[in-house]
């Protein structure tokens, strides 16, 4: 069954840094491969600066610093199977991050920031890097994805 996503996109900064139809077919595309729904799936991705982040990481986390990717898991709270979409979570980036780590790990901003979009994604579908095995599992599964859409690293 082909999946349905429903991806809301809210870009606050950097309005050039992505394509919304491209970014659609990303996700709809990994989590095509990555997670079967009966109901249409709804994912929203929020584009934010450096600031944004890091009240929201203040305030959810604990953390007085910007970051580059936050997700919000729904699978990971009772009750988020209700309704008519399986709701997977929210994925809030930080531009100026993705910009910056660009930079300093010598690739395209483009390519970090499907990286970070990848890994808010598979946070969504209930990988984590806690536990040094777990770790080791999900950077695998993030290079895999991203080879496979052609962003290697450089």
């Amino acid at each position: 069954m082909e999946l349905v996503l429903d991806l809301s996109i809210e870009i606050e900064k950097y309005e050039n840094l992505l394509i919304e139809e491209k970014v659609t077919k990303y996700v709809k595309d990994v989590l095509e491969d990555e997670f079967d729904s009966e109901k249409p799936v709804y994912v929203s991705v929020a584009i934010v600066d450096n600031e944004r982040i890091k009240e929201i990481n203040r305030e959810f986390r604990g953390k007085d610093m910007p970051t580059d990717v936050i997700s919000f898991a729904y699978h990971e709270s009772e009750g988020f199977d209700i309704g008519p979409y399986d709701t997977l979570g929210d994925i809030i980036i930080s531009a100026e991050r993705v910009e910056e780590q660009g930079i300093d790990y010598g690739h395209s901003m483009e390519r970090e920031f499907y990286y970070v979009l990848t890994h808010g994604l598979l946070h969504l579908l209930g990988y984590d890097h806690i536990e040094e095995e777990d770790k080791k599992e999900m950077r695998i599964r993030e290079e895999e994805i991203l080879e496979k859409f052609g962003y290697t690293r450089s």
